[in-house]
């Protein structure tokens, strides 16, 4: 098990989150003082704000309902700060079912291939054959009991926070653009035929982006940089695993991570949606390249 941030000495050093006892944190709101941990801040002028000093205007000279909560990246503190996370579990979790239920024959027609004759379908299938959803769908398929509750559980335990600090929107482009990412390096570079499916891509990608964001926040990256090893090894020294999706997903969630945290205030929306569209560019281009070379 990796060690918690936290040690003892940390704990007698750092105060907890005001709304979240157990959660240690180094932050404080600018203007209460208060400690919050990033599920709580909200990204102001100079420094973080709680939400409760964001509602109440606290001397900004706006009317309450004139300052909306924002998290780090600058997206809408919810009620629920998971429930993206708990949507795209339930999403793999049904689409999983639907496998069991139907077999191969369901599981084919939606995973990724570049280019093979399937005899369960009856024909040449594959991205190379104008089927580029299956760069998307094969997101959301997994290949066993073990592949989904890993995955899933690495979602819950990776994404929920994420999703807290970047807000739902920025969460979800994060997500889809490391999935497609991871897809399209697999169809560059996989034998064509060789089918590939699971979230690992996306999640992957979510390991970087929170490898950004504890950085950001001046977290101890050990945890975070452990597990993520731990990861890579299992990529490369297991057979039947994808490693180019995990890869891609990895390159692709570092860098639209960084866009998210790093993005200066006054043109945030700008950078953070254009970096998602130009790895969004090269996934389109790299899929156009492969198709070029089986085709």
């Amino acid at each position: 098990m990796d060690q918690p941030a936290g040690s003892s000495q940390d704990a007698q050093s750092l105060p907890v989150c005001y709304r979240h006892q157990d959660r240690e944190t180094g932050i404080s709101c600018t203007r209460c003082e208060r400690p919050i941990c990033p599920e709580c801040m909200v990204s102001a002028s100079v420094g973080f704000q709680c939400p409760e000093c964001v509602r109440n205007g606290s001397g900004t000279g706006h009317a309450p309902s004139a300052s909306r909560p924002r998290t780090l990246a600058g997206g809408t503190v919810t009620t629920d700060p998971r429930l993206v996370t708990k949507v795209l579990i339930g999403i793999c979790l049904a689409v999983f079912l639907a496998q069991l239920s139907m077999g191969d024959p369901f599981t084919d027609r939606f995973d990724l291939m570049g280019r093979a004759y399937v005899p369960e379908l009856g024909d040449v299938e594959g991205v190379a054959e104008g089927q580029w959803y299956r760069l998307l769908t094969s997101m959301f398929l997994h290949g066993s009991y073990i592949h989904i509750l890993f995955n899933m559980l690495s979602l819950w335990w990776i994404g929920g926070p994420l999703e807290a600090a970047l807000g739902r929107v920025r969460y979800i482009a994060l997500y889809l653009v490391s999935g497609l990412a991871g897809s399209a390096l697999t169809y560059l570079i996989a034998a064509a035929n060789q089918p590939s499916l699971g979230a690992s891509g996306a999640i992957f990608g979510l390991f970087g982006a929170t490898a950004v964001l504890m950085r950001r926040l001046q977290y101890d990256m050990r945890p975070v940089i452990a597990l993520l090893v731990i990861n890579l090894i299992f990529t490369f020294g297991l057979a039947q695993i994808a490693w180019q999706a995990h890869i891609g997903g990895l390159v692709a969630g570092l860098l639209v991570g960084y866009a998210m945290v790093h993005a200066p205030r006054e043109h945030r929306t700008l950078v953070q949606y254009g970096t998602c569209a130009l790895v969004l560019a090269s996934v389109v281009l790299l899929t156009l390249l492969r198709t070029a070379q089986l085709t």
